[in-house]
Parts: structure tokens; C-alpha cells; sequence
């Protein structure tokens, strides 16, 4: 099954208030998740992949004997995971629940562009 994950920042919020959105969506389920957050890019992307990870945790019906496929369009974050590799420190714990979980649900982890990633770009539709 596909999934997709993202984050977004909004346009005109206030300094105090939360203007990052985690997001991600299931298109064939039609599922489609958005929530603010208070956090800077990479932690919302993070944020955005554990949320989704969590959301299969709690799931595993609508999941059982798929193969889950995830995309985002930050690269950065998927190589990190992809290749293990090491990331800001105060990333180091997202990045290990997000290997945790790939080793249980041994999803894929690939990249789409920001154009064709449901969960940012059709937010509003």
C-alpha cells in the first residue's frame, strides 16, 4: 500500500502560533491526516514519518499482508533512514524510532517530488 508523508508551513500565522503541519495520506484508503506543529522543517518531516508509522502501528488490519511503500520529498530525511546515516544530534532518537520501525514492518522508504506528493499538495482540496 502507498503512503505519503510531509510536512507543510503555513502562510500569515503568528509568531506564537504553530505554522508547520505534519502530514501524510493513504490515497487508496482515503485517508488524508494533517495536524499543527511547533518545530522547524526537519523536525516536522520526522514528525510527519513517525505519525504515519504510528498511524500503520495502530492498523495493522487495514495493513496486514500489504507491502507499505512510503514516499516523501524530502531527501534528506530519506537517506538518512534508507542508509542509516547519522543526522543532528537532536534528530538522532526520531531517526532510531523510524529504523525501529522499519525493521518491524519492513516498509520501503522512496523519494516523490514535492508536485506529486499527496499529503502537502492536496492539503486544501
Amino acid at each position: 500500500m502507498e503512503c505519503f508523508f510531509g510536512s507543510y508551513e503555513r502562510d500569515g500565522k503568528d509568531a506564537a502560533a504553530k505554522k508547520m503541519l505534519v502530514c501524510f495520506s493513504i490515497p487508496k484508503a482515503g485517508i488524508v491526516f494533517k495536524a499543527p506543529f511547533s518545530g522547524e522543517k526537519m523536525h516536522t518531516e520526522y514528525a510527519s514519518l513517525l505519525t504515519l508509522l504510528e498511524f500503520i502501528e495502530m492498523n495493522q488490519k487495514l495493513f496486514k499482508g500489504k507491502e507499505i511503500k512510503i514516499y516523501g520529498d524530502n531527501a534528506e530525511v530519506i537517506k538518512q533512514i534508507n542508509t542509516t546515516r547519522t543526522c543532528h544530534y537532536e534528530f538522532s532518537q526520531l531517526l532510531k524510532k523510524a529504523l525501529d520501525y522499519k525493521q518491524k514492518y519492513n516498509y520501503s522508504l522512496g523519494w516523490v517530488s514535492s508536485d506529486h506528493n499527496p499529503s502537502t499538495n492536496q492539503l486544501f482540496d
